[in-house]
Order: structure tokens, then sequence, then C-alpha cells
């Protein structure tokens, strides 16, 4: 016979732990990235980048005076459709 004990107060210590954690994780990420960004998310240069798909007339991206802006949400999800298709080629 198998008998388990649970710790219900660790158990939700370590909930509590994990949840912040993950709140915090969303809620620090930024609504725009600028090129600088946008490299760093990547990891990727930006000749790479501009040869690869900046001038892609899908690519979301708005210039703001001499800066580039692309909001982050919407170029995460260019970025994972563009690496499906990178993928089929």
């Amino acid at each position: 016979m198998l008998n388990v004990q649970i710790d219900s107060e660790q158990l939700e210590h370590d909930y509590k732990v994990a949840l912040n954690k993950a709140i915090s994780e969303i809620t620090f990420q930024k609504t725009f990235w600028d090129f600088k960004e946008l490299m760093n998310q990547t990891c990727m240069s930006k000749s790479f980048i501009l040869e690869k798909f900046f001038y892609e007339p899908d690519f979301p991206k708005y210039k703001v005076g001499q800066k580039w802006l692309m909001p982050a949400v919407e170029t995460q999800e260019f970025l994972k459709n563009w690496l499906k298709k990178q993928s089929q080629n």
C-alpha cells in the first residue's frame, strides 16, 4: 500500500512563489521594442534582421522621429510565424 502525505502549507507557499514569479515576468514585459531590444530579444544582428524580415510589409514597425518602434506582442507573433515559414523552405 502506498501512503502519500502532502504538506499543505509548503504546497501553498510554493504555489504563491511560482505565481508571484509568473506575474512579475508578465508585468515586466515591455510594450514596445526599439531596434536594440529587437536585436536583444531575437539574438540576431542588425544586418540579419534588415536582410531577412524588417522590410516585409506585414512586419509591425512604426517610425517615431528617428526611432523605429515595434509593438512587443505583435512582433513576437510575427517572428513565430516567420520562423515557421523559414523551416518550410
